[in-house]
């Protein structure tokens, strides 16, 4: 299987995020999920194989398992069905890419959490909240939250998204939009942890983005991914340390180990990763997909080597 790092669809308008490269088709976009990957905000220069394919179509899947209880904005993965004018982009594109529909998109990362960790922990030892809600005293890393809590971001073009208070997300946006996008994006994720948890996974937190069109707010962009969420195996829960997740977590460790021996900065251009890291790491985004959606994941049969930026 050999890695997507970038596209180049000539003829198109083209945005590239740091995994994503988004094509306005005039009528709808095409949003691409190369194998990219990042870690400390640095896209690194060896993609991961595979894990653009998970990306796409577990967002598919949960899409379709959230249908009649959210609108959203696919319309559909490249499979059969190639949009006019990229037909000799089809291997490029097949489950890799989704048809959706524009929008405006909304300037606020609404974040859920469920546990306590990462920067919820860190601003909890500081201040006992997160993110302006007061918590119960006494709680440990990883801890389980009394009940899950709302926690935006603004939108960053480069570097880290910023915390922010739910006033202040009100104040970018509207007390009725914040109010909508609180109280259905608690709600999603508490059907989708229950729906994870009797499958072995437990979901720590994660992050929807959400635009408007016609008058109605969609759910948008990847939805409840490895890349969007904290996916923790739940045999191996133990409140009270970092857990193991089902992500880039071996790209972290091994980028530690760079900035601990003093030969990377957490500073562009990311490092080439070693070939175990890059198949470790495959190997956890294909084991969440299977997990959570109970279908076998079948790779790209095109070989197995990581393209390189």
């Amino acid at each position: 299987m050999k890695a997507l790092y970038r596209t180049d669809l000539r003829g198109f308008p083209r945005r590239q995020g740091k995994v994503r490269d988004i094509y306005d088709l005039g009528s709808e976009l095409l949003l691409v999920a190369c194998d990219r990957i990042s870690a400390f905000d640095v896209v690194m220069a060896t993609a991961i194989p595979e894990k653009g394919r998970v990306l796409t179509l577990l967002s598919e899947f949960w899409f379709h398992f959230l249908e009649g209880r959210v609108r959203h904005h696919l319309i559909s993965l490249v499979r059969d069905q190639i949009p006019e004018g990229l037909e000799a982009h089809r291997t490029q594109l097949y489950e890799r890419a989704m048809r959706c529909r524009k929008c405006q998109v909304i300037p606020i990362e609404c974040v859920v959490r469920g546990y306590l960790a990462g920067s919820g922990w860190k601003d909890y030892q500081k201040t006992g909240a997160v993110c302006g809600i007061r918590l119960p005293a006494g709680l440990q890393l990883c801890s389980r939250l009394p009940e899950p809590i709302f926690t935006p971001a603004t939108k960053e073009e480069s570097g880290h998204d910023q915390n922010i208070s739910y006033e202040q997300a009100a104040q970018i946006v509207s007390e009725d939009t914040m109010r909508y996008l609180r109280n259905r994006s608690i709600e999603i994720y508490l059907t989708a942890a229950e729906y994870a948890r009797p499958r072995g996974i437990i979901l720590a937190d994660t992050k929807f983005e959400w635009g408007v069109a016609d008058g109605e707010y969609l759910l948008i962009d990847e939805v409840l991914t490895p890349d969007s969420s904290r996916f923790w195996p739940a045999d191996e829960y133990q409140i009270g340390r970092d857990q193991d997740s089902y992500d880039k977590q071996p790209v972290r460790n091994y980028l530690q180990g760079l900035c601990d021996a003093k030969l990377w900065d957490k500073e562009p251009p990311g490092p080439e990763l070693p070939a175990d890291v890059v198949q470790q790491t495959t190997a956890r985004y294909i084991q969440a997909y299977e997990q959570l959606t109970g279908k076998k994941f079948v790779r790209d049969r095109q070989g197995d080597a990581a393209q390189r930026g």
